[in-house]
């Protein structure tokens, strides 16, 4: 699919998801978008067990993280999240795996959203690290 059109079914799932988790979710991505203006807004794995809606992905020179809702949290998995410093310690969930590392934000909890950015943009640098800039 095309950005736009996985811009406007993230759009929707923030719409359909009325309570704290979709204000959260949206504040979420606010940041992704503040820290990363050239990140890219996809919607990966729609399959049936998840009723087609997919996962909310932001990428640039590979996956920073997605966006997932649940019942007690909201969840940003970062998937080279075990490769990125967090010295303010955002990180809290997914601890002993060996590549992501993941954040619940739980209702009423506020995030450290310059750090996040920090971690955003941590991110990023691993994705673009080695890559060879693209000819104009």
């Amino acid at each position: 699919m095309n950005e736009e059109t996985d811009s406007q079914l993230i759009d929707a799932q923030i719409k359909a998801t009325t309570d704290w988790r979709g204000a959260t979710l949206a504040k979420v991505r606010s940041l992704i978008k503040e820290a990363d203006p050239e990140a890219i807004e996809e919607l990966k794995w729609r399959k049936p067990s998840n009723s087609m809606s997919g996962t909310p992905t932001w990428s640039h020179d590979g996956i920073i993280c997605t966006g997932e809702t649940y019942k007690a949290a909201v969840k940003m998995t970062f998937a080279k999240g075990a490769s990125l410093a967090d010295p303010s310690g955002l990180f809290n969930s997914s601890l002993d795996g060996g590549t992501r590392r993941a954040i619940d934000i739980r209702e009423g909890e506020k995030v450290n959203e310059e750090a996040l950015k920090t971690l955003i943009l941590a991110a990023v640098a691993l994705n673009t690290a080695g890559k060879t800039p693209k000819k104009s």
